[in-house]
């Protein structure tokens, strides 16, 4: 298989501009696809060498980062593809961050505090697994938790979501004027093959601990979420900030759709390894002279 054959597949899903989005567009089952499925294993293992060389440049170049930003319902497979799309990236240079309930000290600060707190350094590839869309997502479906966090009662008004839909855009766009290149996946997924995977994990003694009966409460408010997720696609989708729609009912697919998506990011910024000047070269001359010189040290008894 050429090593371009998953290049294009994410483009498919991307949204550069959010005017007119609608998610009913893109089918969470979609099987465009299916002539990769018998090939999706070695086209990941590609992926991820693709991956890892590109990681490598990006780090030894020190100047861009980049922040790649997990959105979903739960049972979507997030943890299944950061753990498997991301697997042959060097731990040195990649940090997870999951967002979970903010805790008292984080409602005492700015809702986009929390995440600005752990931007990925230059050379450097961040994932958020959750972010500070949650603030436009659950917050929006719960009002009871916006009620809830500590905000001037005056600053609550009906025009609250575009606000933050704002403030994110300036946010986004300050990053990438500082040279972190973001890239946001929303892993869209049916509420069938939500059921189904809720079922599995029931059945599988060995995933019982990632089931909750909220996950489940959850469900009754399905109908919410995809409006409210949505919405912030289309008010948040930018050039230099984009959405990816992820068909996510097939988990070999959604896999190769992110690869295709994280490898597109990081071949555009062009990553090289530093240039050595003719000081740096003499050094290392000397270097290999030195070690060449050496004599050879008799085995110890």
């Amino acid at each position: 298989m050429a090593k371009t054959s998953i290049d294009a597949l994410a483009q498919r899903y991307r949204v550069s501009k959010g005017r007119g989005f609608r998610l009913s567009s893109i089918d969470p089952g979609d099987a465009s696809g299916s002539a990769l499925k018998d090939q999706a294993q070695a086209l990941l293992a590609e992926s991820i060498a693709r991956m890892a060389a590109l990681q490598e440049r990006l780090y030894a170049q020190d100047r861009w980062a980049v922040l790649l930003v997990f959105q979903a319902l739960d049972a979507a497979g997030k943890d299944g593809i950061i753990k498997h799309v991301m697997s042959g990236l060097n731990p040195q240079g990649c940090e997870v961050h999951s967002f979970k309930t903010p805790s008292a000290e984080e409602l005492d600060h700015d809702f986009l505090w929390r995440a600005s707190r752990v931007l990925p350094r230059r050379g450097h590839i961040g994932i958020f697994n959750r972010s500070y869309y949650e603030e436009v997502l659950i917050v929006r479906v719960h009002p009871g938790i916006l009620a809830g966090q500590p905000l001037p009662a005056e600053l609550v008004t009906k025009n609250v979501w575009r606000e933050r839909y704002e403030d994110i855009n300036g946010f986004e766009r300050y990053l990438g004027r500082q040279g972190i290149v973001i890239r946001k996946f929303f892993l869209h997924v049916s509420a069938e093959e939500q059921k189904k995977r809720f079922l599995k994990r029931l059945d599988e003694p060995e995933k019982h601990w990632k089931f909750s009966l909220t996950d489940v409460k959850e469900r009754e408010h399905f109908d919410d979420y995809q409006k409210a997720y949505e919405a912030a696609i289309r008010e948040t989708s930018t050039p230099a900030a984009p959405w990816y729609v992820v068909p996510a009912d097939r988990k070999w697919y959604a896999r190769l759709v992110v690869a295709s998506a994280v490898i597109e990011a990081l071949e555009s910024l062009r990553a090289t390894f530093p240039q050595l000047d003719a000081a740096k070269l003499r050094d290392l001359s000397a270097a290999r002279a030195a070690l060449l010189s050496e004599p050879k040290k008799r085995p110890s008894s």
